[in-house]
């Protein structure tokens, strides 16, 4: 079990951390070399974001029955894509190796939460998913210093990144086979879930919506919004390892914060998440204050995404993998959203104002989580 978590992890890491999150680290420098102005880099953001959507509907549809073939679908799009990000020259193949690359990602979460549901004990469960669901910080870890010891170069770094992601899903293939046949799990995946099924997930879809909008902007425009307000490569570089850090703290805090509901937890998560992206829209001319709050950021979105996965499991743990990818679907189309809105609004509001925007609806999202006690609804 022990060596299945730490190969979930690191899938995690490669397909987030290297791969998905990392489009934003380097998009300074690859807007310089192909010309391309942030509004037109925001909408390949929001095509990424679709792209993981779309494969996180793969995931819904068959998350549940076959975990292992999502696993490997992963590793091809987020592996493959990098490799032709790496390699192109090409203006439009650039742009369409950056969409499917993000797709890793959206197929990793729901194979792997069907994984380690089905190998891990039900008082362990909690935890080894909220340990492999934080492998999103370590990656932004390893990123940013790859990028840092290897820049300007930053096309070997997502050489790097393919490998990395080739080699984490074998090792999730290889510890995963002795698990239980999907066959005998597909009887009951088979059909849709029922409509009370749905109903419970009402407060968790908006909730995932707004917190993706609000989540898109220090994602795609945090490093961005530094570099312009003077801070040096390095020290942007450095705020991005802080992401991670503060991403990577969640295994620490994982065996605390179990303590609480799903609910209570997501707003624990989100409103700090909100105040971070506010400050650092005001505070990116001040290195200090700005590494500060991309650690509380980097806590609070991993922190959320494992409460989304343990909200889901709460309500109905046979479709865990069913409902991580439902709401992650709807997380990425509100992050989708929130990459076109906010590239826009720095036009014309500047960092701060386009920052406060995606602040407001991260807060939003802690509050629909918070508002009342979730009720329990018989799914049949």
């Amino acid at each position: 079990m022990g060596a299945l978590v730490v190969a979930g992890t690191a899938v995690i890491a490669a397909t987030y951390g290297l791969v998905r999150l990392a489009f934003g680290l380097h998009l300074p420098e690859m807007s310089r070399e192909f010309g391309l102005g942030i509004a037109t880099l925001g909408l390949i953001s929001a095509g990424a974001s679709v792209a993981y959507g779309l494969a996180a509907c793969a995931g819904f549809l068959v998350g549940d029955r076959f975990p292992r073939a999502l696993v490997l679908a992963a590793g091809l799009t987020a592996g493959g894509g990098s490799i032709g990000i790496a390699l192109t020259h090409d203006v439009g193949i650039f742009s369409a190796c950056a969409i499917v690359s993000s797709a890793g990602a959206g197929c990793a979460s729901p194979g792997l939460v069907r994984i380690i549901h089905r190998a891990a004990s039900p008082g362990d469960r909690a935890t080894m998913q909220s340990v492999v669901n934080a492998g999103t910080g370590p990656g932004l870890i390893a990123a940013g210093c790859i990028a840092w010891s290897l820049a300007p170069d930053w096309r070997l770094a997502w050489v790097i990144a393919g490998g990395v992601t080739a080699l984490a899903t074998i090792a999730v293939l290889w510890f995963g086979r002795e698990q239980a046949s999907e066959a005998v799990e597909a009887r009951s995946a088979l059909r849709l879930p029922p409509a009370a099924w749905w109903a419970s997930h009402r407060a968790a879809l908006l909730a995932a919506a707004a917190f993706g909008f609000g989540a898109a902007a220090v994602w795609n425009y945090g490093r961005t919004a530094l570099i312009d307000a003077g801070a040096s490569a390095g020290v942007s570089l450095l705020a991005w390892v802080l992401l991670g850090v503060g991403g990577t703290a969640v295994i620490l805090t994982a065996p605390l914060v179990r303590r609480l509901r799903p609910r209570s937890l997501w707003a624990v998560a989100t409103i700090p998440a909100a105040v971070s992206t506010a400050a650092l829209g005001m505070s990116s001319g001040s290195p200090p204050l700005a590494g500060a709050v991309c650690a509380v950021f980097g806590w609070g979105y991993v922190t959320a995404t494992g409460a989304l996965i343990e909200w889901t499991t709460q309500i109905d743990g046979s479709r865990a993998a069913t409902g991580t990818a439902v709401l992650f679907v709807v997380f990425m189309i509100g992050q989708a959203a929130g990459a076109a809105v906010v590239g826009a609004l720095v036009a014309q509001l500047g960092y701060s104002g386009a920052f406060g925007v995606a602040a407001a609806a991260a807060c939003a999202a802690g509050v629909l989580g918070y508002e009342r006690q979730a009720r329990r609804v018989r799914i049949r």
